[in-house]
């Protein structure tokens, strides 16, 4: 068996069919049925049920499956590595990032371009599930993130680099009831209107919010649970509410209608670090970029 029928095989999972796959692949379906049939000979198992036109794995079928995955990534990670050896830090650096996360970008990035003028960028923005999932499938290499990292996969998979905390704030609408006033507490929240930032899977920021309140002595006024950053500061310059939010979000926004205010009675910050895969082969690029984070610790 080799490197090449281990892709047939992929391709046939993947698509469920022996049609579509040689379709995909660019070759015939009779030379890619063979194939199948010489693997399958060869370990001495079905791989897959046939189901009219459709194909299902058998549980056989879906070990090799994880098996085959495995070894052709180690495979393009072994030639990525080799090929490193010879060729200077170029090529694109795949990064995620949560929105809140995003300000932290931009000044490293831009140093990071003047040692090494041939990276380019590739940013993809999403929730902790959505990002997990890219990291998962090797559509990126780091994830700048919110701390705990709240994705579908074993915490134990990635590697973190803890960077400074930050302090949380709130952010008020400058026109409306609060209009005028000149400080506020985390204990005003107790008669203040909250808007949350909080989806259905990634809630670790907002209760350590609540528990913060609970530990002043009061349950927040939660008026409306939001997932998006900046549906929660339109929903503020509203006058729906206040939110509170980690300081350095702000500077990726240029709104007249909300103020920031620091926050006296508040013992929490907000946790940030970069998340990667342990089990994975970072690019030159990446560990530089992260060593960029490290020098500034």
């Amino acid at each position: 068996m080799d490197i090449r029928q281990l892709r047939y095989f992929l391709a046939i999972a993947q698509e469920g069919q022996i049609t579509r796959a040689a379709k995909k692949l660019n070759i015939e379906q009779p030379p890619l049925s063979r194939q199948l049939k010489q693997i399958e000979e060869e370990l001495g198992v079905i791989l897959f049920d046939r189901q009219g036109k459709g194909m299902a794995l058998t549980e056989a079928g879906s070990v090799f499956r994880v098996k085959a995955e495995a070894i052709l990534q180690q495979l393009d990670e072994t030639i990525t590595e080799i090929k490193e050896l010879d060729l200077g830090i170029q090529g694109t650096l795949k990064i995620g990032s949560v929105f809140s996360c995003v300000s932290l970008l931009p000044e490293k990035i831009a140093y990071f371009r003047e040692r090494y003028p041939q990276v380019t960028f590739k940013i993809l923005e999403g929730d902790h599930v959505v990002l997990g999932d890219y990291l998962e499938n090797r559509n990126i290499e780091l994830v700048v993130t919110r701390l705990p990292f709240e994705s579908n996969q074993d915490p134990i998979k990635y590697e973190t680099l803890r960077l400074p905390s930050d302090p949380f704030v709130m952010i008020v609408p400058t026109s409306g009831n609060l209009h005028g006033k000149s400080t506020f507490l985390l204990k005003d929240l107790a008669t203040t209107p909250l808007i949350a930032l909080k989806s259905d899977k990634t809630v670790q920021l907002n209760k350590k919010i609540v528990n913060e309140c609970r530990r002043l002595g009061f349950e927040p006024n939660i008026v409306c649970e939001c997932s998006s950053v900046s549906i929660t500061i339109a929903l503020v310059t509203g006058g729906i509410g206040v939110t509170i939010l980690p300081k350095s979000v702000l500077s990726a926004f240029s709104v007249a209608d909300i103020k920031m205010f620091e926050l006296p009675d508040i013992t929490i910050q907000s946790d940030v670090g970069i998340i990667w895969l342990r089990d994975r082969y970072l690019t030159k690029k990446a560990r530089r970029f992260i060593d960029l984070f490290k020098d500034t610790k």
